[in-house]
């Protein structure tokens, strides 16, 4: 049955009491050339369902699958192995069909996973606390960046030079509307970099700054002194924010937390939640108990009922839906409740245990793909540290590369020219992800098909 609940006769009512002639008019500011004008062309009027369904599967065919090719992408989204049963309970009507849990009496299971799944992402922080989760790791650290300005009272960020550009983007996009001060600049293809400030002469935080924002690992896989950064951001009374894009890592490298970071955000999509084309994805929030209050989002909390029974309410819930304006810590922020409850569920089956292990699975893999592709003539490693992903310098440009390499079947991680397309420098770098699910053939595979698509740009240099 067709869901078309305004008549003819209504559309004609609300037009005629806002004194259009006809729907077209409410669209005169679109430009003609920008309007459809009748039907789609090239698609028939109607089709069968199966028909509809063998033309997509046409279209699927011409893709390259993660699980079908070598493939080592990464940049803050990763392939990791998700096991059937987690896919099968986020599929459970209670839970596939729940949405905000403002009614406590009647969404108990929710508000428990949310609770037992801000638990587990405290614990993988190394910090006291952690909200309910946000839409993705790019927003949760602009709001972070806004929670540091909120709680030092100051408006210069200072994003450190390793945060991914997408992050970058996000943040400077919403500082045009808030007068935020954000300092940054491109990173630099060596194998250690000290913190710098963004004019690349040394120190940048000062009296004025209120938060270093510092990525861990960084955009080129290295692993960052977070202690140090921390030590100097706490001189002038700065907050460090540290973002994790890959929470996998935290099973084998120390908390940011644990180092001294006031706030750590990150992207929870390795764990639980599939590559999916980009999202839904899910932002991972935690803070120091002294912040709570400035922490955007919600906060479910464990309580008892009347009767003495073990209960979860909302405890805090600091958006602009729920308190005064001019109070609330956000009017965006959101949790992506399923994708929450898939990392929940991922988390539970693998235990502390299981997440060392796999972190370490990870690392040893990386370790051998690095080591391999190193040998490739023309190939260097940028960073000799790094947790599943590092960074390669080609002797040409590393677009062209990846293309090349596509047209054989292969993925062969993200060119840096296409992060940073106006950075010339960093053109030539290639930033290559391995996890659990890359075998020693994807790895030789690659090492083979740099070695045949490099060998012509070698031939054609002077002798």
């Amino acid at each position: 049955m067709r869901y078309l609940p305004v008549q003819p006769e209504d559309r004609a009512a609300m037009l005629a009491k806002i004194g259009a002639p006809d729907i077209d008019s409410l669209f005169t500011d679109v430009p003609g050339e920008a309007r459809l004008d009748g039907t789609i062309r090239d698609l028939p009027d109607h089709a069968s369902e199966m028909a509809v369904e063998n033309e997509f599967r046409a279209m699927a065919r011409k893709n390259l699958t993660a699980q079908g090719v070598p493939f080592f992408l990464g940049c803050g989204a990763y392939r990791h192995h998700i096991p059937a049963s987690v896919d099968h309970l986020i599929q459970r009507g209670e839970f596939l069909t729940a949405y905000t849990p403002y009614q406590p009496e009647i969404a108990q299971g929710t508000l428990q996973m949310l609770f037992e799944f801000q638990t587990q992402v405290a614990r993988l922080f190394g910090t006291d606390v952690a909200n309910a989760s946000m839409y993705d790791g790019s927003t949760a650290c602009w709001e972070a960046i806004v929670m540091a300005r909120r709680i030092t009272k100051r408006k210069k960020a200072i994003l450190a030079p390793g945060l991914h550009p997408h992050y970058v983007s996000v943040a400077k996009t919403m500082a045009r509307f808030t007068k935020d001060e954000i300092h940054h600049r491109s990173p630099a293809l060596v194998a250690e970099e000290q913190f710098e400030g963004p004019d690349g002469k040394g120190e940048a935080i000062d009296g004025e700054t209120s938060c270093v924002v510092v990525q861990y690992p960084d955009i080129l896989g290295r692993i960052s002194e977070m202690e140090s950064i921390v030590e100097k951001a706490h001189e002038q009374n700065a907050l460090v924010i540290a973002v994790v894009t890959e929470p996998v890592a935290l099973g084998a490298l120390r908390s940011p937390g644990e180092m001294g970071a006031d706030i750590v955000v990150g992207e929870g999509q390795s764990i639980g939640v599939g590559l999916n084309f980009g999202g839904p994805y899910v932002g991972l929030f935690g803070c120091n108990q002294k912040y709570v209050r400035q922490m955007p989002g919600r906060l479910c909390g464990e309580t008892v009922d009347a009767e003495g029974q073990r209960g979860y309410v909302l405890t805090l819930s600091t958006r602009e839906q729920h308190i005064r304006r001019e109070k609330a810590t956000s009017n965006i922020c959101t949790n992506s409740g399923l994708c929450a409850l898939a990392f929940s569920i991922h988390t539970t089956l693998l235990g502390e245990r299981g997440l060392r292990d796999l972190a370490m699975l990870n690392h040893a893999k990386a370790v051998r793909a690095a080591e391999r592709l190193a040998r490739v003539p023309g190939v260097e490693l940028v960073n000799a540290t790094f947790f599943n992903e590092f960074t390669l310098k080609l002797p040409q440009d590393a677009r062209r590369v990846v293309r090349a390499l596509a047209d054989c079947d292969i993925l062969a991680g993200v060119s840096l020219g296409r992060l940073y397309p106006d950075e010339c420098d960093l053109a030539h770098g290639l930033v290559v992800a391995v996890t659990e699910t890359t075998s020693d053939a994807d790895a030789e595979a690659l090492a083979e098909g740099l070695e045949a698509v490099l060998e012509p740009a070698r031939e054609e240099l002077p002798a």
